[in-house]
């Protein structure tokens, strides 16, 4: 049975003025897809007019939360006591999001309540993973 967790993320968008503008996100995880956690945002916030979704590790948000993470696309870091920091780097710009760390908490013990760390099953995640890179090849 697939259990899939939403929530809500009250996101704080970083402008090059250094302004900062709320952008409704939120959180999804899927016993389907253990090691991952989604980042959503809807389309009306997007330059192409489609929802966007970043999907990244569970462990890396997890890390992230407490000290600097990641290397590619997507970075983490804690931004004081009460905030992280989400870095997205696309082929469109990067975007720097802030978010209430008490609130990527409270999602994390929710996605482990669901499947416990060392718990992951791999297989159908990683099967479903290659037929989406491959194809039928």
């Amino acid at each position: 049975m697939t259990v899939t967790l939403e929530q809500p993320a009250r996101a704080l968008l970083v402008t090059a003025e250094d302004r900062e503008v709320p952008v409704p996100a939120s959180l999804r995880y899927s016993s389907d897809d253990p090691l991952a956690v989604h980042l959503d945002f809807p389309a009306d916030i997007s330059l192409n007019g489609d929802m966007v979704t970043w999907t990244f590790s569970r462990g890396l948000l997890e890390e992230g939360v407490r000290a600097p993470s990641g290397v590619g696309d997507v970075h983490i870091w804690p931004c004081g006591r009460f905030r992280t920091v989400v870095e997205l780097h696309s082929p469109y710009g990067m975007a720097l999001l802030r978010f209430e760390k008490a609130a990527l908490q409270r999602f994390l013990v929710r996605s482990y309540a669901v499947v416990a760390a060392g718990r992951e099953e791999v297989g159908p995640a990683l099967d479903r993973g290659l037929t989406s890179l491959l194809g039928n090849v």
